[in-house]
């Protein structure tokens, strides 16, 4: 099932919003014929009871009007004409815009949905909206690239809700399933994130996305012990996290080494200084050696592999180089540029 973000109140909130508006009208219009009973005959010529001024209030606001109880004095006349009458538009109002609001907004979403199906494409699949797959979607989004070329494929309804809160596409089921992918339109995808809970799930959603997309979408999976890293590259995957060595590593560098720690943290959190960027290399940069760039270049991406400029080969730039440098991320330099 997908989910779109919500951009306004929920038929069901809106129901129930005017579910109680009509009760406390009917409420209301009890209370004033009570109040003035005294005007009212009924055909039994006994006086109006409490619940004989709540049938009453019920047959007229719904114009139903059977006749057996009829306003006789000219206060309950008066009140009839300028406080009722409305009273029973309003009414009818309220049950009918009800109606209309359940109806409109099942169209509203259908069409939403014919619209998202003949617009999506390059887009990022994101499976799992755990930890990891938030903190993916929100470097997603700090690289510029909007919220609606993200699709969250998600099983737990909570993560799901707070996905689609967020502003993103949700579609409710499990990843490892060839139906969901194909809903996310996993064929016309740009790439596709696995985070998944368990190093198990991840294998089966990357061999699902391999065979429906024959190869064709770049596929990133996160894994929580290395060895299982080759088992996800011969399913698929083209780039594999191991998130607990790295976790290991950075635990290890916070005692030997904690400066080093904290340059870390500074280039992988948005605004703290420091930020991992790339760019293609530019004509005059052609044949320069990527030491002597401004900002300071630390790697090369040629022709989909990286080269470190350590290496021979990446002593100078090349023409389609792509370039991987440290900028400055600091809130005051972004707003001034």
């Amino acid at each position: 099932m997908i989910h779109f973000p919500k951009v306004r109140q929920s038929p069901l909130r809106a129901l129930g919003v005017r579910l109680l508006a009509a009760v406390a009208l009917v409420v209301l219009i009890v209370v004033i014929v009570y109040v003035d009973r005294g005007g009212y005959r009924d055909v039994t010529e006994t006086p109006l009871s409490l619940l004989d001024c709540a049938y009453y209030a019920v047959v007229t606001l719904s114009t139903t009007g059977y006749g057996d109880i009829t306003p006789v004095s000219e206060s309950a006349r008066v009140i009839n004409v300028f406080v009722i009458t409305p009273a029973r538009v309003l009414f009818l109002i309220i049950l009918v815009g009800t109606t209309l609001e359940v109806l409109t907004e099942q169209y509203r979403t259908n069409l939403r949905l014919t619209r998202w199906r003949k617009k999506v494409k390059d887009h990022v699949i994101v499976c799992g909206y755990g930890t990891k797959g938030r903190s993916a979607v929100n470097a997603l989004l700090e690289n510029g690239l909007d919220k609606s070329r993200i699709v969250v494929v998600e099983r737990d309804q909570t993560a799901l809700r707070s996905a689609i809160a967020s502003g993103l596409v949700g579609i409710e089921g499990s990843a490892t399933r060839s139906s969901t992918l194909l809903d996310a339109h996993v064929k016309d995808a740009k790439s596709v994130i696995i985070a998944t809970h368990s190093d198990d799930a991840a294998v089966l959603v990357t061999l699902t996305v391999r065979q429906l997309t024959a190869g064709k979408v770049r596929i990133i999976a996160a894994a929580r012990e290395s060895e299982n890293a080759p088992l996800l590259r011969q399913s698929g995957a083209h780039h594999v996290i191991v998130s607990a060595s790295t976790a290991g590593r950075l635990l290890g560098l916070s005692t030997s080494a904690p400066p080093l720690i904290e340059v870390v943290e500074d280039l992988l959190t948005p605004g703290q200084g420091m930020a991992l960027a790339m760019r293609s290399a530019e004509r005059r940069e052609v044949g320069q050696a990527p030491r002597a760039l401004d900002p300071l270049v630390i790697a090369l991406v040629r022709r989909g592999k990286v080269v470190s400029i350590a290496e021979p080969a990446g002593l100078t730039v090349e023409t389609g180089d792509m370039l991987v440098y440290v900028r400055d991320d600091r809130p005051s330099t972004v707003a001034g540029a």
